[in-house]
């Protein structure tokens, strides 16, 4: 049950969304136990997102997992994202954020898991 939401202050087209939607359901299988049969992901572009003081492209992508994921899939995750980010929205590396929550209860199809 992961979700990744990809936010930036540049424009992003349907085309650039549908290769960060793909490319993140490929990153997530990083993470053991995780595939992109049970991901969503949500892409969000025009945002009023300012870093180091600038508005300069710049991008952040929070990624929610149920459960726990140990570092090395953790720093392999951040490290496709990090690249898919700066490749689909030429943003430069240094310029993107990526943000971990491992959360312990997560609802699905009117229950919990």
């Amino acid at each position: 049950m992961p979700f990744i939401r990809t936010t930036t202050n540049r424009t992003v087209t349907k085309e650039t969304a549908d290769k960060i939607k793909s490319a993140c359901g490929q990153a997530i299988t990083l993470i053991r136990g995780k595939s992109e049969d049970w991901l969503m992901v949500e892409v969000r572009g025009d945002a009023a997102l300012y870093f180091k003081g600038s508005d300069a492209p710049c991008a952040i992508a929070e990624v929610q997992i149920y459960g726990r994921a140990n570092e090395r899939d953790l720093d392999n995750l951040t490290d496709a994202l990090t690249k898919t980010l700066a490749k689909a929205l030429d943003v430069p590396a240094e310029r993107i954020y990526v943000r971990y929550e491992e959360v312990a209860h997560w609802g699905w199809n009117g229950a919990n898991f």
